[in-house]
């Protein structure tokens, strides 16, 4: 496995060498990570490069979040991308990836971006656009794989992919839990012993938000209340927790709900000084 930290190395790796198939991460790599490149190998065509990118992108960071403290693990990735059959690690530095101000950017529309994660971290899925289409342009592959757990963003790269009539596949893996039901998350790192036992919670209120919101006769908003309540009694800062169509993540109709219409929930919340999200299909 070669790790390689320039543009100008990556592009001689890749030198006849199509079909690269493709998992960009910003490594503290865990469980849910090695099955994404897992996944990688079983997409790629037959003799293709499986790639994965370690880079903490600026971009993404709001003013006060966590981009300096962000583990920068990669010694430690790389044996483990190496276990998990990965051929060539990308992990440049800043200065690499942007040699100067990145003022060209990619801008996902309101409708789709500016709510959810949007509304509460305004301007992330400009950041996550801007590098997964450089990266993109750096590794040329033929399929990358996401994983669902970031349920908004895999739509948000679905969605820019499909409009730049890109050349490659987007594949979306379910999320991978812990054996107690907990999303797999880098952040889960942050949490106390007694914050990881109170974590699964998430989980379990979404999982109640789900059962209930196929029940007729309670208003959705009363559901999604309800359920916010909840987790604000276990010390829970909810930013929200809400039931949505699959296809455009807009609020279903009673008629969708009571219907079968394909929905998911998803729920962002701070347990501590951490936020968790999470999402299940209903």
């Amino acid at each position: 496995m070669q790790v390689i930290h320039t543009l100008a190395e990556l592009r001689a790796a890749l030198a006849g060498r199509p079909g690269a198939a493709f998992v960009p991460t910003m490594g503290n790599l865990h469980e849910g990570h090695l099955a994404l490149v897992r996944e990688a190998r079983a997409q790629a065509l037959p003799g293709a490069p499986v790639v994965a990118s370690i880079f903490v992108n600026r971009l993404q960071f709001l003013p006060h979040e966590d981009f300096d403290q962000y583990p920068r693990t990669l010694a430690r990735d790389s044996e483990l991308l190496q276990s998990v059959g990965c051929d060539i690690v990308f992990a440049p530095a800043e200065k690499e990836l942007y040699p100067e101000p990145q003022t060209y950017k990619v801008h996902p529309p309101a409708s789709l971006a500016d709510l959810l994660e949007g509304e509460f971290r305004p301007g992330f899925f400009t950041g996550v656009c801007t590098v997964v289409m450089k990266l993109f342009q750096c590794v040329q592959p033929e399929v990358a794989v996401f994983g669902q757990k970031d349920y908004q963003q895999l739509a948000v790269v679905r969605g820019m992919v499909r409009q730049f009539a890109m050349p490659l596949r987007i594949v979306g893996l379910p999320t991978v839990r812990a054996d107690d039901g907990l999303a797999l998350s880098s952040r889960n790192g942050y949490l106390s012993a007694t914050e990881r036992a109170e974590a699964i919670h998430l989980k379990r209120t979404l999982d109640a938000l789900a059962a209930a919101s196929r029940i007729a006769g309670t208003p959705l908003a009363t559901l999604e209340a309800q359920a916010m309540d909840a987790l604000r009694a276990r010390g829970w800062a909810p930013d929200y927790l809400t039931l949505r169509r699959r296809g455009d993540l807009l609020p279903p109709t009673d008629e969708e709900r009571s219907q079968g219409a394909p929905l998911v929930v998803l729920g962002a919340a701070r347990l501590g000084t951490t936020r968790l999200i999470d999402n299940l299909e209903c």
